[in-house]
């Protein structure tokens, strides 16, 4: 399994905009069949703050993700909220504590 933690400051004023379609993309995201989770979080101190964890059973998953039409349209959409580039950090997992 992969997991990436995806950082994001959107602008002051694209807070809402952001979360909107980021929880449309979610959504969807979840639905395919190489996701095991797709979590949005915003930081309780800083309602600029954004954190993308998405899990997928596979690196070919990951890729395929990419060429969805519900990402393709996020990416698009949420590239001028930014305040700054985000950043993307990929994990393999050594223990899935979640898993039952």
């Amino acid at each position: 399994m992969i997991k990436a933690v995806v950082q994001f400051h959107v602008k002051d004023d694209c807070v809402k905009s952001f979360r909107d379609i980021s929880l449309e993309n979610a959504a969807a995201s979840i639905k395919e069949p190489g996701i095991s989770g797709f979590d949005l979080l915003q930081a309780l101190d800083d309602e600029t703050k954004f954190m993308l964890i998405e899990s997928y059973l596979t690196a070919d998953d990951q890729l395929k993700h990419r060429e969805t039409a519900h990402y393709k349209k996020w990416k698009n959409l949420m590239v001028d909220m930014l305040a700054e580039p985000r950043v993307n950090v990929k994990y393999n997992v050594l223990n899935d504590a979640g898993a039952k």
